[in-house]
């Protein structure tokens, strides 16, 4: 879904909250499987699934601290479509579309063209990886990596292979829940094909994105086998309450997926109405910790530009 209006039509809600979506369209357009907005709550303005997804006016807000490249990335592109920022990992951008536009994400104002998100940036990123030894996981990334075709992303994946100092593969990915069915026997068996270790990093950020269809994607990729977690980020009025961490944590569990950390927001210019302060993202970090089995408790990590590795804060 493209248009607020056909959303909003779609969860029978104001129109008023369309017109409302509009402006915030020209920046970062609405987009949004079926599939995902089937499971928000009809006629919830508040439901938590589509306050991640639908635009709102606050978003063309001019916000002090919130910048296009919140993170620094585009400060740690040694080649084309790679990204340098930790030892012994490198992130290769496959292509710069996803399946959903969340309006928190990081990269959402990225110039991905113009840092190689392209064939031709791939394959000087694969170069690269192949050239340094230091390299010993590579994360695929994006836009989503999983948009790419079988083909083309088991192209990457034996090329990867066949480089003796590569031991891990990662891969960033929303589509297990957004698009469930994303998930083939032809994505899995690539997957299994490969030599390399593993890991999946899925991004779910309330229980209710992860229904039965999804269990069964997150199923399949650990059958090929792989390591799944999930990185998730605290959002304003979305999941910033003890019962809803505790919900997401219990649920992904369930389904068979690691809560590995929960990120403060990013600060993406368009996104300073999720954000959630650090004394109260602690004080819910340390309520899970109270009441859940240690497995079931995400790091609480920001990630701060020229660190060499995310910051733990609880």
């Amino acid at each position: 879904m493209r248009d607020p209006e056909d959303l909003c039509r779609e969860l029978g809600l104001d129109p008023s909250l369309a017109a409302a979506a509009r402006p915030a369209t020209a920046d970062f357009p609405l987009l949004v499987p079926r599939g995902f907005a089937a499971r928000m709550r009809h006629g919830d303005p508040h439901d938590p699934l589509l306050m991640q997804v639908l635009p709102v006016g606050a978003e063309r807000d001019d916000v002090a601290g919130f910048t296009a490249d919140p993170v620094g990335e585009q400060g740690t592109l040694p080649a084309p479509g790679l990204v340098r920022k930790y030892a012994g990992r490198a992130l290769v951008l496959l292509g710069g579309a996803c399946a959903v536009h969340c309006r928190y994400c990081f990269r959402r104002a990225f110039p991905y063209v113009e840092h190689g998100a392209t064939t031709a940036g791939v394959e000087a990123a694969l170069e690269a990886v192949a050239g340094d030894d230091s390299i010993a996981e590579v994360i695929l990334s994006g836009g989503d990596p999983l948009l790419v075709d079988d083909a083309r992303l088991g192209a990457v994946v034996r090329r990867l292979d066949a480089i003796p100092h590569v031991r891990r593969l990662r891969i960033h990915t929303r589509l297990p829940v957004v698009l469930p069915s994303r998930v083939t026997p032809g994505l899995t068996g690539l997957l299994a094909a490969s030599r390399l270790t593993r890991v999946v990093v899925i991004h779910a950020n309330h229980a209710r994105e992860l229904d039965g269809d999804v269990a069964l994607a997150v199923r399949r990729l650990a059958e090929t086998p792989a390591l799944v977690l999930n990185q998730a980020v605290l959002l304003a009025r979305v999941n910033d309450s003890i019962a809803a961490q505790t919900a997401l944590a219990e649920r992904l569990v369930e389904v068979g997926v690691v809560p590995y950390y929960l990120h403060l927001l990013d600060r993406v210019a368009g996104s300073a109405h999720f954000e959630v302060d650090e004394a109260r993202a602690r004080a819910i970090v340390e309520s899970l910790r109270a009441s859940l089995p240690g497995y079931a408790v995400p790091r609480l990590a920001r990630e701060v530009p020229g660190e060499p590795a995310k910051v733990w804060l609880a």
